[in-house]
């Protein structure tokens, strides 16, 4: 049997005590901890398609935070793991701060610089690594609250820029908030995208592009997150005994 545990973060930050943001330290130990246990490293979509161990992990971090470039990269070289990163490619020009609703309520606090995002020299050099750089939309938005058109507007434009920027393909995305139905998930497939993350309480993979994956917080303490990784905690939330609410990510809601 292949176990694949994806997790997936955001921001990493030592003070910033949004939900979203983990400290290095935790990172560090979350991660170091898996890897003495013998898990192996891949993107996501390597899991997802070709995990190459029997305990195969796969990190990811959604939005593209500076922070992941300047404090989790070297974290994660130094425990020999990849990663994937999520882009969402309308803030990459010129490290624009990123702004959604959900992060919005940092922007006129003393940790507003922690909304800073990458630009394409550092995915770049993040994709020189061997990180995979997939789509998380052009503009971040509730994607099943879109018509038709621009929901493929948001991924096909997402995934161009990623590709040009780059230089590599860009098959993968995660989705904004989480938030994806059949329809968002079909449009995906049409657009070129080969596999997809979700955020999902109920861990059941629905195909490669309806993939569930584990949020990590700052509440997850040693303790927490040492539950979500354990496979009887994941085969439970898989379960229909597991409520079907989504955790909180960044704020009142998911990113």
């Amino acid at each position: 049997m292949t176990d694949v545990l994806v997790l997936c973060y955001h921001a990493v930050s030592p003070s910033w005590t949004a939900a979203l943001s983990v400290t290095p330290d935790a990172l560090e130990r979350q991660l170091g901890a898996l890897v003495r246990r013998g898990w192996k490293g891949a993107t996501f979509s390597q899991a997802v398609f070709d995990p190459p161990a029997p305990r195969t992990l796969a990190v990811t971090f959604d939005d593209a935070f500076a922070s992941v470039h300047e404090r989790a990269e070297p974290i994660l070289t130094s425990l020999g793991l990849p990663a994937s990163v999520f882009v969402p490619t309308a803030f990459m020009s010129h490290r624009q701060p990123l702004r959604w609703d959900g992060i919005d309520q940092w922007q006129q606090t003393p940790h507003a610089n922690e909304l800073q995002g990458m630009d394409w020299n550092d995915l770049g050099e993040l994709a020189e690594l061997g990180w995979e750089i997939g789509s998380h939309t052009c503009t971040h938005p509730h994607l099943t609250a879109l018509d038709d058109a621009s929901v493929r507007t948001e991924l096909v434009d997402s995934r161009q820029q990623c590709r040009a920027n780059v230089g590599s393909e860009c098959t993968a995305i995660a989705y904004p908030y989480g938030d994806i139905d059949r329809r968002v998930a079909m449009i995906a497939r049409d657009a070129g995208y080969q596999t997809g993350g979700c955020l999902n309480s109920n861990l059941v993979p629905r195909g490669p592009l309806r993939w569930p994956r584990i949020g990590v917080y700052h509440a997850d303490e040693r303790w927490r997150f040492e539950l979500k990784a354990l496979l009887i905690m994941r085969l439970l939330r898989a379960s229909r005994l597991w409520p079907s609410s989504d955790p909180p990510k960044g704020g009142p809601v998911p990113q």
